[in-house]
């Protein structure tokens, strides 16, 4: 038993993050401190002043652990990745999670290539962004190939000239075929540098050559040529008009404002790079009413940060962060030089926050309906199929399918949603070990059981270790276990989950005869849906989601050729027979039921091939099912 007054008194003076379960073992908060032992002793405070979140929170909470760092700016990074990892109901959570690409210059290469990347390293290539759009990216790397006739290939350069063959890119003049010695490779560098000017915003002396060529191919009749010349001409105009706003400084710096209501709120962020706006984003974030600007920013910066691969010179920003000096620190060490959070007081800078907010607030109204509309795709959803079953607090959901072909190695899905959105993290395979043929119960039997078991054992694992119970891949048990069928397969579930004494709410998806969820199934009895609800659509998704999961598994292993039918095992029953045995009998047990005379009707199928298959069915070591 948790007494929290007791291990309140056992809490350290250190720095540390504190980690709060509610009664159904659910991460509901992580929060970082300087002194452990003060901060997590004022939640549980009467006399002190809490916001109503923080009141309810507190109210939830079942039991809480801790872990001890060397530093602030360690329980920072922790406190950054657990709830990137669990994102708990009360934290501020950042509801989208972007990745941005970048242009990536391989100069540490003889000959060096343009491509596409998602992640920036420290190595010794050249990045250029983050830029907001990935096809942005994939027209800017189509234009600096066709115009400075850069490879793409992974050949390795120089020691493969003349190995091969040109490629494609060579015929439709978009390389210069460095790789065939086509090229020099001085004049290869020279190209390469100018893709470099050009990536860092230096448009004219590309634009002038490109004009040049244009004429030239106009005056030689090459039409076509100077209609080629023309479109490039064309792109890199509009790519140099998007930089509408420079600074006279040439630093790379990020400009952040918000926008909030009484439920949400919208951060702008503005990506500035050698002085030029190269992008912007905004993000939404679930907050509460009693929540300061600097409080969300501070969650914002944290969250933001921790998962972005490229940290800015400098951050401006709308409000002094609680946690300035150590996020400061943090980013220095992620970037490998100084980096500062500004708060603009005055001048272009702070017309350049005021331009961001302005564009935060814009964003808000336009999406506020969008937004709403969301809600009730996701939570809204979960929430009327809780109604539904009468259950409260339904935030995760697991649901199974089974897959086979023709009774031949089955396989299981498990997929989990969370507050209506798939959690693909958590989804988990299951190749069937112990059921022969079509058997879906009692591979559903040994899904269950295998799923449940192992959680169990990681949970008693980790407790033994004194480690934190989410850190386990299947110890997080759902609020409620949809099953993809009626009374059979919730029966099924029941009983797998009564042996191993597991208490989790299991409900049924119950078809018509057209395979359409008609209704639920839920403690013996069956529950109408309205087919037009927002309920009825999610519980759709979920079953389509299952059902994609195991087929997509089941794919990939006969892609292996590691699953086949088992009438591929029958000497002289090739693809042809096979196939018209199937759409003769339509199932595997119809087949092995049949008398040779009534296979031998089959088309193609003839007296020695109907013997085969009769025998091989009545075979004890090779037909059983």
């Amino acid at each position: 038993m948790f007494e929290i007054e007791e291990e309140l008194k056992k809490l350290p003076a250190q720095p540390g993050v504190y980690i709060m379960h509610d009664s159904r073992d659910e991460i509901i908060y992580v929060g970082k401190a300087i002194s452990l032992k003060n901060r997590v002793r004022q939640y549980f405070q009467s006399s002190r002043n809490k916001s109503a979140k923080i009141e309810q929170m507190v109210s939830r909470i079942a039991r809480f652990e801790y872990i001890v760092t060397d530093s602030e700016m360690e329980a920072l990074v922790l406190e950054c990745n657990l709830i990137k990892e669990h994102r708990p109901r009360y934290n501020t959570m950042l509801k989208d999670d972007k990745t941005y690409p970048y242009i990536k210059a391989t100069v540490s290469e003889e000959y060096p290539r343009v491509l596409i990347s998602r992640q920036m390293k420290k190595d010794k290539n050249k990045y250029f962004g983050p830029f907001t759009s990935a096809g942005a990216v994939k027209d800017t790397i189509d234009m600096i190939r066709k115009i400075y006739r850069l490879r793409t290939c992974s050949r390795r350069l120089p020691e493969d000239i003349g190995k091969g063959r040109p490629c494609l890119y060579y015929h439709i003049h978009q390389c210069g075929a460095p790789c065939q010695g086509y090229v020099s490779k001085e004049e290869y560098q020279q190209s390469v540098r100018q893709a470099l000017d050009f990536l860092g915003g230096k448009y004219e002396p590309v634009m002038k050559i490109l004009e040049e060529k244009m004429t030239e191919a106009s005056d030689a009749m090459e039409f076509e040529k100077a209609i080629e010349y023309r479109e490039l001409l064309s792109s890199v105009r509009k790519v140099s008009q998007k930089q509408k706003i420079t600074s006279q400084s040439m630093d790379d710096r990020d400009i952040i404002a918000m926008a909030k209501d009484e439920r949400d709120a919208v951060v702008q962020v503005f990506f500035v790079r050698d002085g030029r706006l190269i992008g912007r984003e905004h993000f939404h974030l679930n907050i509460s009413q009693a929540e300061e600007d600097s409080q969300i920013l501070n969650s914002f910066v944290k969250q933001f940060y921790a998962g972005t691969p490229f940290v800015p010179h400098e951050i401006w920003i709308q409000e002094e962060l609680e946690d300035g000096p150590v996020i400061e620190r943090f980013l220095t060490g992620r970037r490998g030089q100084r980096v500062r959070l500004i708060v603009p007081k005055k001048g272009e800078k702070e017309r350049l926050v005021e331009l961001a907010e302005k564009n935060a607030r814009m964003v808000l109204s336009q999406d506020k309906e969008k937004i709403k509309r969301e809600e009730l795709r996701t939570i809204g959803a979960m929430n009327q199929i809780g109604e539904w079953i009468g259950l409260s607090g339904v935030r995760r959901i697991e649901a199974y399918d089974i897959s086979n072909i023709s009774g031949f190695e089955s396989v299981g899905s498990m997929i989990v949603y969370e507050d209506g959105r798939p959690r693909r993290n958590d989804y988990r395979k299951f190749r069937i070990r112990t059921v022969q043929g079509p058997n879906d119960y009692a591979s559903m039997r040994e899904v269950l059981w295998r799923r449940f078991s192992h959680g169990l054992k990681e949970k008693k694992a980790l407790l033994e270790e004194g480690q934190d119970m989410s850190f386990g891949s299947f110890t997080r048990f759902p609020d409620l276990l949809m099953m993809d069928g009626g009374r059979g397969q919730v029966n099924i579930a029941l009983e797998v989950l009564k042996e191993l004494e597991v208490s989790i709410p299991v409900c049924g998806m119950v078809k018509d005869d057209n395979h359409r969820t008609r209704g639920l199934y839920f403690n013996n009895v069956e529950i109408p849906i309205d087919r037009h609800s927002e309920g009825f659509k999610l519980i759709t998704r979920i079953q389509d989601e299952a059902h994609r999961f195991a087929i997509e598994y089941h794919r990939s292993l006969r892609g292996k050729d590691q699953v086949h039918s088992v009438l591929d095992d029958i000497k002289g029953i090739g693809p042809a027979r096979r196939k018209a045995l199937m759409r003769t009998f339509k199932s595997i047990e119809a087949i092995r039921d049949a008398g040779v005379e009534e296979l031998e009707k089959a088309p193609s199928m003839n007296r020695a091939s109907a013997e085969a298959v009769y025998a091989f069915f009545r075979d004890d070591n090779k037909g059983k099912l």
